[in-house]
């Protein structure tokens, strides 16, 4: 079983990590077994959020038995000291612990440093001080913020989207990281559901020159889980089938197109614009059934009310012109149901 050293906070992880943004959108009982699950199948690394509804409720109920044998990542998207405090302390009492391992602040638009305005990385120090939070993270999707954050030498963890879809100014972050002894957390290793075979995923992140990446996979069905638990028995070597499937989805998703963080959410017009803005690629890259539901047609038809506000553009963290991606993907959408 492959593992992973979080650079210098010195805590050794399974390769396969447990995202728990999907356990969400599962019953509670569902998520206790599928968490629990994982756990008796080595893995050892559980990320979540405050933002992520009641995944921390789910994950305190599944380990309040276990909390010292495994490692818990959660994540405060507050701007303000005061906000973080009362985030910290409804995530210890959601997850039944007195201590959260990596706290994260989540996908920030700056890098909060000692003495700012916010007082966001002088009130984690405080709680660092006082025993609730073990090591200071940071995620992002912003190059510009990962990369102040890693020059800062102020976190020992950065959560960044990674896949073999990364362009060269991701794989420069990833390379940082490992100079600076910063663990590396990847995020959307399956690049937002775009990514079909994890085997690929997999193979591509156990990669030598990958050894100080911990990946995360966002884990909602058992059947997911069963896949990446067989990667530790036998694991997928990258040989040609694989990287011609690889390099198949590399000329197919270059360019601009919407990883589906959802960080343009909400939209003032009801559009979900997260799954929108990419249908396209997910007709083409996924049974078509599912998209072309008289609930998605609806949802599509949304995109005709859009009030070309703004807000999604200045949210965006790649920079895309979410309208106009809008635009082009209903256009394309609607040939489908002809």
């Amino acid at each position: 079983m492959d593992k992973v050293i979080l650079g210098k906070t010195g805590i050794e992880v399974n390769k396969n990590g447990f995202g728990a943004l999907p356990i969400q959108r599962i019953s509670k009982k569902d998520a206790v077994y599928l968490l629990q699950k994982a756990f008796y199948n080595g893995i050892n690394y559980f990320d979540t959020a405050r933002a992520y509804s009641d995944s921390e409720e789910k994950m305190g109920a599944a380990f309040e038995y276990t909390r010292d044998k495994i490692i818990i990542s959660t994540k405060t998207a507050a701007q303000t000291a005061e906000d973080m405090w009362k985030d910290l302390d409804e995530s210890l009492t959601k997850l039944k612990t007195d201590y959260i391992d990596i706290y994260q602040f989540h996908n920030p638009s700056f890098c909060p440093k000692p003495g700012d305005e916010s007082g966001l990385y002088d009130a984690a120090m405080e709680a660092k001080k006082q025993g609730k939070i073990r090591h200071i993270g940071i995620t992002n999707h912003r190059i510009a913020v990962a990369k102040e954050a890693i020059e800062s030498g102020l976190y020992e963890t950065m959560q960044f989207p990674f896949s073999y879809l990364a362009a060269d100014a991701d794989l420069e972050i990833v390379e940082a990281c490992r100079e600076a002894d910063m663990g590396f957390i990847a995020m959307k290793g399956l690049a937002g559901g775009l990514i079909h075979n994890s085997a690929c995923a997999y193979a591509y992140m156990a990669q030598p020159q990958f050894a100080h990446v911990a990946p995360i996979w966002g884990v909602q069905r058992e059947s997911e889980l069963d896949e990446f638990l067989s990667y530790q028995v036998c694991p997928p070597q990258l040989d040609g089938e694989l990287l011609a499937e690889i390099e198949k989805d590399k000329e197919q998703l270059s360019g601009d197109f919407c990883r589906g963080c959802g960080y343009c959410m909400p939209c003032p017009a009801g559009i979900e614009i997260n799954n929108c803005a990419r249908m396209s690629l997910m007709l083409r890259r996924a049974p078509q059934e599912g998209w072309l539901s008289e609930e998605w047609q609806e949802k599509m038809k949304l995109i005709e009310n859009c009030l070309h506000c703004g807000q999604c553009m200045s949210k965006c963290p790649y920079g895309l012109n979410t309208p106009e991606l809008l635009a082009k993907n209903y256009e394309d959408y609607k040939t489908f149901l002809k």
